[in-house]
């Protein structure tokens, strides 16, 4: 075989729009399989991996924001954006523009708000072209990871009651440290100037320890059920949105459920630890955070929570982990990176040059620690609170779920008839919603990791009387309209082919699992249920418009 063959074969050039100078210096032999990354560890396949899943999760959010935020948060939704952006212009008066921005940073402090409708579609429709090129790519730059961001808070931030939960700026702080592991302009998934950052492998790192030990603390130093184990007796019948599984789960044994709440315990408290060992160690806990996500996603429907809290832990794997589900040629390119940029390092130690790569990671690296103070001391505090931002831009944020278990499940029912409201003869048709428990004999849902909002807060307003939740109210007058954005919401509207409902009333009712075999469940009921009162009395839009008007809202 002639050296000009052997040549050719032990030279491995990456493409042509990757390189754009070789040498006879730059010859690479590739390591078998059997000692394939041994000697370094690096992230190249796992960016992509977590690139692909934070692509998935934007999606779905920009997707709930395009079939939900017209009728939530739109010109004439349940709670019109431009109010809290008129409180936000009362309260600052005549500062700057950079301070009402940065107190509530939107995009749409630059936009005509008589269209707001437009451009809430307008943003989610941006987010969802873009995080669907990322998830099918598996490739970004920062510019795009920072349109996401950017696109995400505009909405977050004016969306009040609806995206007041941890996911939102759990979801935004994963987004921002996102921006900083992709390179500047380049779009590929094996980017030839840009090897994924270490510090964001570590900040990832710090965000899972810092969610799983918060979460953990606050069960510890809340509800008396986490200590001594009795709280998942109660969990799946009375969690926000239950799902099939969370039925079945609810039936098993005391043992049992004592058995996952101390699982709980060690997954939150101990585990979380072992993030910063060697990697072994770090593996075994990325293993265990991620399956425990996923258990928390077969028992619920917790929106994409758990979806988002596998992110970081795809942090705590490196490229050999990864290279069992990467074809063969995206290992070779993985390794003629390392060998090209490890040649492109020797040649930099050997002359003086500026790395702007690593001034902005030990920048970045410098702004997480500073904002991570009050994060660390929060949880060091007894009085420790969960999912609190400390600045606008939630960069840095501190989290925690279910600091306390409700022991009984109440639900809200509402009702509406075009007859008298006060004679007992009246005939009163019920409303449904998608996913919270309304009708007995219906399956619960099983949607995660979308997110049905409305049903979300119908759980919230359960604990509380109509009076503290004005948001309640103006849902309340929405459907004596019949107005169709709102009640795309529902799932079913018993006035779809008549007038609106002259009345609408809300009963309270206590509702229960049916148990396995019993004569409820043969019957194809899964729910049992008792009227506990009234949640809310008859009312038509005339009682209602001077409530909703002293409370800012136009006249519906």
């Amino acid at each position: 075989m002639s050296d000009g063959v052997v040549g050719l074969r032990r030279r491995w050039k990456l493409k042509k729009s990757e390189i754009t100078e070789e040498s006879d210096d730059e010859i690479f032999e590739p390591e078998t399989p059997s000692n394939r990354w041994k000697s370094e560890t690096t992230y190249w396949l796992t960016r992509v991996v977590f690139l692909r899943s934070l692509g998935l999760i934007y999606f779905v959010a920009f997707l709930v924001a395009l079939n939900q935020n017209k009728a939530l948060i739109g010109q004439k939704g349940i709670l019109p954006a431009t109010n809290i952006m008129k409180q936000y212009k009362e309260y600052f008066g005549e500062s700057s523009l950079s301070t009402v921005l940065y107190n509530c940073p939107t995009l749409l402090w630059f936009v005509n708000l008589d269209h707001l409708n437009f451009y809430f579609d307008a943003f989610a429709s941006m987010g969802i072209v873009l995080s669907l090129y990322v998830l099918i790519t598996g490739a970004a730059n920062a510019i795009m990871m920072t349109s996401l961001w950017i696109l995400y808070h505009s909405i977050v931030n004016v969306g009040q009651n609806w995206y007041s939960f941890g996911w939102e700026s759990q979801l935004l702080e994963t987004g921002f440290l996102a921006i900083f592991f992709c390179p500047l302009f380049a779009i590929s998934s094996f980017p030839r100037h840009s090897p994924p950052s270490i510090v964001v492998i570590i900040c990832y790192r710090w965000l899972i320890f810092r969610i799983m030990l918060g979460a953990g603390l606050i069960k510890i130093r809340g509800d008396r059920c986490w200590r001594d184990l009795t709280c998942m007796n109660h969990h799946y019948q009375t969690q926000p949105v239950p799902n099939p599984l969370s039925y079945y789960m609810h039936q098993s044994p005391e043992f049992l459920h004592k058995l996952e709440t101390f699982g709980n315990h060690i997954v939150e408290l101990l585990i979380p630890f072992l993030l910063f060992y060697p990697r072994k160690a770090r593996i075994f806990a990325g293993c265990v955070q991620i399956i425990f996500q996923i258990i928390l996603i077969l028992s619920g429907n917790l929106s994409f929570l758990n979806w988002l809290t596998i992110l970081p832990s795809i942090c705590c794997f490196d490229d050999r982990f990864f290279q069992c589900i990467f074809s063969e040629s995206s290992k070779q390119d993985i390794q003629r990176l390392i060998h090209l940029n490890k040649l492109e390092s020797r040649k930099r130690k050997t002359r003086s040059s500026f790395m702007p790569r690593s001034v902005l990671s030990f920048s970045l690296f410098c702004l997480i620690s500073y904002l991570s103070v009050p994060v660390v001391l929060n949880m060091l505090s007894p009085g420790q609170v969960m999912n609190r931002s400390f600045s606008p831009l939630r960069i840095v944020n501190t989290y925690g779920a279910f600091g306390s278990v409700t022991k009984t499940r109440t639900e809200v029912i509402i009702e509406g008839t075009n007859g008298d409201p006060y004679a007992g003869n009246t005939e009163w048709l019920e409303y449904e919603f998608y996913c919270k428990p309304g009708n007995t004999s219906r399956r619960p849902c099983l949607i995660s990791p979308y997110h049905y909002r409305l049903d979300w807060l119908m759980w919230f307003a359960a604990f509380q009387n109509a009076e503290s939740n004005p948001w309640f109210v103006r849902f309340i007058a929405k459907l004596l309209l019949n107005d169709e954005e709102i009640l795309a919401l529902l799932a079913k509207n018993p006035f779809h082919d008549t007038s609106p409902p002259k009345y609408i009333r809300a009963q309270h009712y206590k509702y229960e699992y049916t148990k396995l075999g019993s004569e409820e469940a043969l019957a194809g009921k899964w729910w049992t249920r008792r009227r506990i009162g009234p949640y809310l009395r008859p009312v038509n839009l005339e009682m209602l418009r001077e409530y909703l008007t002293s409370r800012g809202f136009e006249p519906t």
